[in-house]
């Protein structure tokens, strides 16, 4: 026997309708919170960023690609990682094929980290992936959208993460020991990158930030979650226990 409750089909359907009222409800709400990200202020950008692409140095407009937008996925690869972060890689996984369809919507994703160009070059040719990936190695780009730190704010605090102020590094219990080694750091090497979600709009020439998102504001993003909340047991983890896609066994 099950350990879970079990019932008739009557009971099923009578369950499933009482939580088709509430799904609609989410659907209904995150259709309003859609439409209050799009009605938030833009903030103009008058720093010059660079960037490493495939193309060569590249401008923060640049990397539209002659669309009018652009969604910067702030991706978890430091100058001194060996591979990308395991969980940035699982949403690359998922957002790597709708990259194309975005791009024959007037919207641009492209991915941006602080590795130099050629390491990204290799980890996205070992993935599979396709995507438009930037280095943002030796700019400001990083910090100024939360999502790298250094050593020296990391022990004294203050650096603001997901709109809060962080404390001093404690040590033991922060960051992902299991992560952070199999991108061939430790834990504090490891959060000094942060993931996130930016964009951005081209009008007349200027670019303007209009959003940005981290930790659980990602969610939405993690192709494998949206699939793993419809399961019978739901996400059902105790910790992390996703690897890259070519880590898994091969028999699987």
């Amino acid at each position: 026997m099950p350990d879970h409750k079990t019932g008739t089909r009557e009971d099923w359907l009578k369950a499933r309708l009482d939580l088709l009222n509430a799904e609609k409800e989410l659907t209904r709400r995150s259709d309003e919170l859609a439409r209050r990200r799009q009605e938030l202020p833009w903030v103009r950008i008058d720093k010059d960023y660079r960037f490493a692409t495939d193309e060569g140095t590249a401008t923060l407009a640049d990397l539209f690609r002659g669309r009018s937008q652009l969604l910067v996925y702030h991706f978890m690869f430091g100058p001194d990682y060996t591979a990308g972060c395991p969980s940035c890689s699982a949403i690359a996984d998922g957002f790597n094929g709708s990259v194309v369809h975005l791009a024959n919507h007037d919207v641009m994703l492209c991915a941006v980290s602080r590795a130099p160009l050629a390491k990204l070059q290799a980890y996205r040719r070992r993935m599979g992936w396709t995507f438009p990936w930037a280095s943002s190695f030796g700019s400001d780009f990083n910090p100024d959208f939360s999502v790298g730190l250094t050593e020296k704010q990391q022990l004294e605090g203050g650096f603001e993460y997901n709109f809060r102020a962080e404390g001093p590094w404690q040590g033991a219990g922060q960051g992902s020991p299991v992560h952070a080694a199999m991108t061939g750091t430790d834990p504090a090497t490891y959060t000094r990158e942060r993931p996130g979600l930016s964009a951005f709009v081209l009008e007349d020439g200027v670019v303007y930030h209009t959003y940005s998102t981290y930790a659980r504001g990602l969610d939405g993003l993690w192709g494998m979650y949206q699939w793993l909340d419809r399961a019978p047991k739901g996400r059902n983890e105790t910790g992390p226990w996703w690897r890259r896609h070519d880590e898994y066994d091969s028999a699987n």
